[in-house]
């Protein structure tokens, strides 16, 4: 939600994240995101304007609290019929997220550095895939 221009690196195709766990305000995470993603948001907040005003810089792209945006999360799962459990939260996406990470092949210490884990144990959990993931896993093994 404090996402701000100075903290979109359009070159690098990252986005930086305020580590808020750390209880920290000078603790960050740099995330790969896809170009469309930054193409869209360059679009929408003209992120290079901004970026070369110091003020407009700093400035937040959305002015919701954290609970509306949660809110604004729970409304768009609901739209795309995923059903009613706690996958239907953010904790849930960012969930999906890391299982997805895994599924996909990304190192367990990449993913430990995206999802901001101090320790690799934490980022570990996804790799317990089962279902649909670990028959996928499994299938690749065998390639």
């Amino acid at each position: 939600m404090a996402l701000t221009p100075e903290r979109v690196d359009l070159a690098e195709g990252r986005i930086i994240f305020n580590s808020l766990k750390k209880r920290r305000d000078d603790v960050f995470r740099s995330v790969p995101v896809p170009s469309d993603f930054l193409t869209r948001l360059e679009l929408t907040f003209g992120l290079r304007q901004a970026q070369k005003r110091p003020k407009k810089n700093t400035e937040r792209l959305w002015q919701w609290s954290r609970v509306r945006g949660w809110q604004i999360v729970k409304e768009i799962m609901q739209a795309a019929d995923i059903a009613h459990g706690p996958h239907r939260t953010p904790k849930g996406l960012r969930h999906a997220y890391g299982i997805n990470a895994i599924g996909k092949g990304v190192p367990l210490n990449i993913l430990q550095k995206w999802l901001g884990h101090a320790q690799l144990t934490t980022t570990a959990i996804y790799a317990n895939a089962g279902g649909k993931e670990e028959a996928e896993l499994a299938s690749r093994m065998w390639d």
